[in-house]
């Protein structure tokens, strides 16, 4: 593969658009980020006391708001904690801008942003250098998902690729691990020897991995259970990877 062609595969975007970040750790994360624009603050009077020294950093004035407000606005089934932020997507970045000697996760197609979120959560809690997912059949960075992140949306590194089979062909190229989660694989995550730099590379729930994301990792292998229900969802796939990827590198 072409140089060429895998800059046009996660070439950087400009989205115009105003995105909604909500809860009190996604909006602290957005907020001490310097690279994430932010427009306008709406929040509760305790909210806007938590957050009172980097609302000040950022220049912002909050308009103060009763929770029903934000109920209203986001749903009342919606979890605020009484904030509400407009902000601006992050810059997207590309390959080339990830630290490739740790570990990344790679979720091909999975769509649910609670998923997501909560995967992106794990990938900030064991130290993950990026996270990499498709443009499309992925959900949006923002609302749902940074809720589900609490905070690590803002902490991780994120690229969305137009082809995931050409991006895992170039950490190939550049020397990256890739291992596939599958629970039919033979052998079991405990037992495949593991080495940085590595991609774990998990499919969305049901489907799993698609044929060309598999024929482009290195091996498969599964997260061991002990039970007759053995199908995990995929951000506790996730957790487990992680974390195992993380205590056998660093014991190895």
């Amino acid at each position: 593969m072409t140089r060429g062609r895998a800059q046009r595969n996660s070439a950087k975007s400009h989205n115009p658009e105003r995105v909604l970040l909500f809860g009190l750790h996604a909006v602290q994360a957005a907020l001490a980020n310097e690279k994430r624009p932010v427009y306008a603050l709406r929040a509760t009077e305790n909210a806007a006391h938590r957050l009172a020294s980097l609302i000040a950093q950022r220049g912002l004035q909050p308009e103060r708001v009763l929770p029903r407000a934000l109920d209203r606005e986001l749903g009342a089934d919606t979890v605020h904690q009484g904030v509400l932020l407009e902000a601006g997507p992050l810059d997207s970045l590309t390959l080339d801008e990830l630290d490739l000697s740790g570990t990344l996760l790679v979720l091909d197609q999975v769509t649910d942003p609670h998923n997501v979120g909560a995967a992106l959560r794990s990938a900030a809690a064991f130290g993950a250098t990026g996270l990499i997912m498709t443009q499309r059949h992925s959900p949006p960075l923002g609302g749902v998902l940074a809720k589900s992140a609490s905070g690590a949306l803002d902490l991780v590194p994120i690229v969305q690729v137009r082809n995931l089979a050409e991006a895992l062909a170039e950490l190939g190229e550049r020397g990256v691990m890739r291992l596939g989660l599958a629970e039919e694989a033979e052998t079991a995550l405990e037992d495949t020897p593991l080495r940085h730099p590595l991609a774990l590379v998990l499919g969305a729930e049901g489907r799993g991995l698609r044929q060309l994301t598999r024929e482009r990792c290195d091996g498969l292998c599964r997260i061991s259970t002990v039970s007759a229900l053995a199908s995990l969802n995929v951000s506790n796939a996730a957790a487990i990877a992680l974390h195992w990827a993380q205590v056998r590198i660093t014991r190895d």
